[in-house]
């Protein structure tokens, strides 16, 4: 939803800092990963402080693209380098999360973790399946900008179950408007 209507909003005020950026849009992708990865790894022993590194981590996987674009650097490795890094870090962050709820006795918690990171998944799946039938589908309201900006403020406010209700139902019924999107581009075929 963020993506669509922002779409590369943050280009042109940007492009500037990023022409300076000397390095490979694909070591950002990278340097982002990890940064994330250090998130995940951080969330079970101080959620605020993973929290924190989410969003550094965001700042990184937000630039490359910049950088990429800005740049005329742009290529088709570089778009599945940086997709298939999103899913790792999307399985990171929800699998640290349900560790946590875990280990504080919060199965409830856990489970919709997971059920919002098969939700995230289901979510990249649909729209590359949709794509492969030659069909565009960058519809739904729970993309990865919304989870992560979701999963940013419950780990800095603590309120991670509730945002995981939240998370949970917007995730599942972003897949279910992507079927449908691509069951009425069927049609008119």
């Amino acid at each position: 939803m963020l993506s669509a209507k922002l779409g590369h909003f943050l280009d042109a005020p940007l492009s500037s800092i990023a022409k300076r950026i000397p390095v490979n849009p694909n070591f950002l992708t990278i340097t982002g990963f990890l940064i994330t990865v250090s998130a995940a790894l951080i969330i079970p022993y101080n959620v605020k402080l993973g929290g924190i590194c989410i969003l550094f981590g965001g700042v990184f996987d937000m630039l490359d693209g910049i950088v990429a674009r800005t740049s005329g650097r742009v290529t088709k490795f570089g778009a599945f380098l940086d997709s298939v890094l999103d899913r790792y870090s999307d399985a990171f962050l929800f699998l640290s999360i349900s560790y946590y709820l875990a280990a504080d006795s919060n199965h409830a918690g856990s489970f919709l973790s997971l059920g919002t990171l098969v939700g995230a998944f289901l979510i990249s799946y649909a729209r590359a399946r949709a794509e492969g039938l030659g069909e565009s589908c960058h519809t739904g309201i729970m993309e990865r900008p919304e989870r992560i900006i979701l999963l940013i403020f419950a780990t800095l406010t603590g309120w991670l179950v509730p945002v995981l209700w939240i998370m949970l139902v917007l995730t599942h019924i972003t897949v279910v408007q992507r079927i449908y999107h691509v069951w009425k581009a069927m049609r008119r075929q």
